[in-house]
């Protein structure tokens, strides 16, 4: 799917997430934690950067952000930053197409 020269992946249906609670998700290699809060879809890593724990999708709503259940982390659901505005979670552009649920997937390209 390309809209607006970006490539979307398709993740699941919206009768797949559950209100204010997150789902993981796997695109290629990579952890996505989908959320949906007030009708809306938001994806973010699921990867803590604080000991990298995978777990980003189990965590509590709290104040338009997602708490890490290992450490209490807090990340912006919009943005992934930290509540003091510090880098935290990379975040996904969104895509609803009927009850499809998209993600805009960009590849890592490493430089070595």
């Amino acid at each position: 799917m390309n809209s607006e020269n970006k490539e979307f992946t398709k993740i699941c249906s919206l009768k797949d997430l559950h209100e204010n609670k997150g789902k993981r998700v796997f695109v290629e290699d990579n952890e996505i934690a989908v959320f949906l809060v007030a009708g809306k879809v938001y994806a973010l890593s699921n990867h803590c950067p604080h000991q990298h724990t995978a777990l980003i999708y189990d965590g509590y709503l709290e104040n338009d952000c997602v708490v890490c259940p290992a450490h209490g982390w807090m990340f912006n659901l919009e943005t992934g930053r930290t509540p003091e505005g510090g880098k935290g979670l990379e975040t996904y552009e969104t895509l609803i197409k009927g009850n499809d649920v998209y993600v805009e997937f960009r590849k890592k390209e490493f430089k070595w």
